[in-house]
């Protein structure tokens, strides 16, 4: 069960990033207004990611922690789930509609779409 959760989570974060009708957030301040007091959803995980640097939630049966800063532009982040450290990344962000895409290594990597709720 554990390989086949694992399994899953690869396979969200690995579809290409298409940007198509999103738009970047390029500074902390209007991130943190979109965060603020809402919770980032996805089928099977739940995030809250706060103003003060804090990652909190669940995904897949497992708690998820961690922190955060903006820096350059990006979403910097170091992120545990359960036991197991995922590492630091920065990440683009961009917004259409209730939808924030997460763009690993600057842009560059796999995205992750999470619901504003």
């Amino acid at each position: 069960m554990r390989k086949f959760i694992l399994l899953l989570l690869i396979l969200m974060m690995a579809a290409p990033a298409f940007a198509e009708g999103f738009a970047q957030i390029k500074n902390r301040d209007a991130f943190v207004s979109l965060v603020d007091g809402r919770k980032l959803t996805r089928l099977g995980i739940h995030l809250d990611v706060m103003p003060d640097g804090r990652i909190e939630g669940r995904a897949f049966g497992r708690d998820v922690s961690g922190a955060w800063q903006w820096k350059s532009g990006y979403f910097c982040r170091d992120l545990y789930w359960g036991s197991r450290d995922l590492g630091p990344n920065c990440q683009a962000v961009e917004i259409q509609g209730k939808t924030l895409r997460f763009i690993s290594d600057r842009g560059q990597g796999d995205h992750a779409d999470l619901i504003l709720r």
